[in-house]
């Protein structure tokens, strides 16, 4: 069956209705309900599987820019986000399979690692239906191809946000020549690189939430679960870097795994993260259909 066309409805930032602490409260409680800590767990698990075939595919795109060394630009603001010792880890298996996958990288093996790395999307789905309290009646087909489609999707978002970060000098420069601009343009441009940075994170996990969980929604650009895992990602990467530099030592506690257990941490906290941010969504249209401020924003697919 098709669906219908998807209602009209408030915007998701009224909260159905709630107050910021009715909403902390629902969204607490269906974290122990939906057993979001296990779950993300579990995504922790099949992150790791997924998370090099990721940087490989990555690694395939942005070698098609030439004299960009994104990929190193990559690898350096994920060493920003992530502990000392599980960047280094991640740099050094991510530069050895690189160095074996030789010529193949943009043709046979960049196509392998697409398809692994959308196995971490396929996890995501599952934990969010969970989420949404639904099961998933589309066939196995079509599942994957959304996860392909949304692994495609989170790349070109990461090579779009690189460009900008790392050649938006060069680009402002050459527009500001080619047009007549002055250095306030340059200035200007430079200055909303990493807002813009910012917002494609934002929209890339909103087109998560809109297109992985089997439920029909209305698309916003922005919405509150999205900004609650951003926002929580960067704070919990940034607390977890500043605990293990200043206190801890995972190296001298569990010896030559310890970049292997910072990663996993750092990778647990991710999901939980977005899982959280789903949480929030959910629970924001469940109070407005029952307090009927609005039509159901939020429906079962059918098969």
């Amino acid at each position: 069956m098709g669906l219908r066309p998807a209602p009209q409805t408030q915007s998701p930032w009224r909260l159905g209705g709630l107050g910021i602490r009715g909403l902390a409260t629902r969204v607490w409680q269906e974290i122990g309900n939906d057993e979001i800590a296990d779950r993300a767990a579990a995504l922790s698990y099949y992150f790791v599987f997924a998370l090099f075939p990721m940087l490989l595919f990555l690694a395939a795109l942005l070698g098609m820019v030439p004299n960009a060394r994104l990929m190193d630009q990559l690898m350096e603001y994920l060493a920003g986000a992530l502990p000392p010792d599980a960047a280094s880890l991640t740099s050094r298996v991510l530069s050895e399979i690189v160095r074996g996958a030789h010529g193949g990288l943009v043709s046979v093996g960049a196509l392998g690692a697409l398809w692994a790395a959308s196995a971490g999307m396929d996890s995501i789905r599952t934990a969010l239906n969970a989420a949404y309290d639904v099961t998933d009646p589309r066939p196995w087909w079509k599942r994957r191809l959304m996860s392909i489609g949304l692994t495609i999707v989170f790349a070109g978002f990461t090579l779009t946000a690189l460009i900008l970060l790392v050649l938006g000098p060069e680009i402002a420069a050459a527009i500001a020549h080619s047009m007549g601009l002055g250095s306030i343009f340059t200035g200007v441009w430079n200055a909303i690189r990493w807002p813009v940075a910012l917002i494609l994170a934002l929209v890339g996990v909103g087109l998560v939430y809109y297109l992985a969980p089997a439920v029909r929604q209305r698309w916003y650009w922005v919405t509150p679960g999205s900004a609650v895992a951003v926002a929580g990602w960067l704070l919990a990467s940034t607390g977890l870097r500043f605990y293990v530099t200043r206190f801890a030592n995972f190296n001298a506690t569990y010896g030559s795994i310890g970049g292997a257990m910072l990663l996993l941490l750092w990778l647990y906290m991710t999901g939980f993260m977005l899982l959280v941010g789903a949480e929030v969504n959910a629970e924001i249209a469940k109070a407005a259909r029952s307090r009927g401020r609005a039509a159901p924003d939020r429906e079962r697919l059918t098969a």
